[in-house]
């Protein structure tokens, strides 16, 4: 398993962190704290694309620590799913804080993603 701090220092200003671990069966875990806006959506999505570029076939995405989610996030954790399940892959997301929980369920998205 290869563990990997993806923001330099761990957060941003704004308390927004993100970490990978990979595993040879084609998952990749993500782990994301604090506030995802537009400008964090962006760096998620370039990082969950290159995972499934790299083979990862199953993506699970801990927010437990999540504060805050955008429609950005929304829109890009949607498209990634669509795309991992148009080549038979999978996109979860595991342990939602209640604040993911609320947004998730609003755009009824709950039954397609929440594990």
């Amino acid at each position: 398993m290869i563990f990997i701090n993806k923001s330099g220092d761990g957060s941003d200003s704004r308390g927004f962190s993100f970490t990978e671990e990979s595993n040879s069966d084609g998952t990749a875990y993500f782990a994301l704290k604090g506030h995802v806006g537009l400008n964090e959506a962006s760096f998620m999505e370039d990082l969950l694309e290159k995972a499934a570029q790299s083979g990862c076939n199953r993506i699970i995405i801990n927010m437990c620590l999540v504060n805050s989610f955008s429609s950005a996030g929304i829109r890009v954790i949607l498209a990634m799913y669509k795309k991992l399940k148009s080549t038979g892959g999978k996109l979860q997301i595991d342990n939602p804080s209640e604040n993911v929980k609320n947004v998730i369920g609003l755009v009824a998205l709950d039954e397609l993603l929440l594990r």
